[in-house]
């Protein structure tokens, strides 16, 4: 009876010491990952490339763009300011999403369409894909850490 109440009295306590917390239900989670995603489109027609992009970057955030990597939301939006060229028009579309399991990191793919106007005058368009990956801010917010 003694090794009884010991093996339940053992049992309790590393039972208290487990973490019960409601995971997030993840479909809430990439339901807000597009609707972010179509709020930073909405913001890059608006507003432009340099505003959009910053605002939605992470403190940290990465982007690779002409073959390099570009640090931070003030070089990311230095980088936007600074195309070489004019009357860009970028759309995209999330074609997946996918969140962790702790809700605090996500990623998206999709097609984007691109249309611009050269230095010399000519309109240009091209089309591909992107992949963007998300990280949940300590304020609830999710922004890229990775375009």
């Amino acid at each position: 009876m003694k090794y009884l109440f010991v093996s339940f009295a053992a049992l309790v306590l590393l039972s208290s010491c487990t973490r019960y917390t409601k995971q997030p239900e993840l479909n809430d989670c990439k339901r807000e990952i597009i609707q972010t995603e179509k709020e930073f489109e909405k913001m890059a027609e608006d507003k432009g490339l340099a505003e959009a992009f910053s605002f939605f970057a992470s403190d940290s955030a990465a982007i690779r763009a002409r073959g390099k990597i570009i640090l931070g939301k003030t070089e990311i939006r230095n980088h936007y300011n600074n195309l070489p060229y004019k009357n860009v028009s970028l759309t995209w579309s999330p074609d997946f999403v996918d969140v962790s399991s702790s809700c605090d990191l996500g990623y998206t793919y999709g097609k984007y369409k691109i249309a611009f106007t050269d230095s010399l005058g000519k309109n240009n368009s091209d089309s591909g894909y992107f992949h963007t990956v998300w990280k949940k801010q300590k304020d609830g917010k999710w922004r890229f850490v990775w375009d």
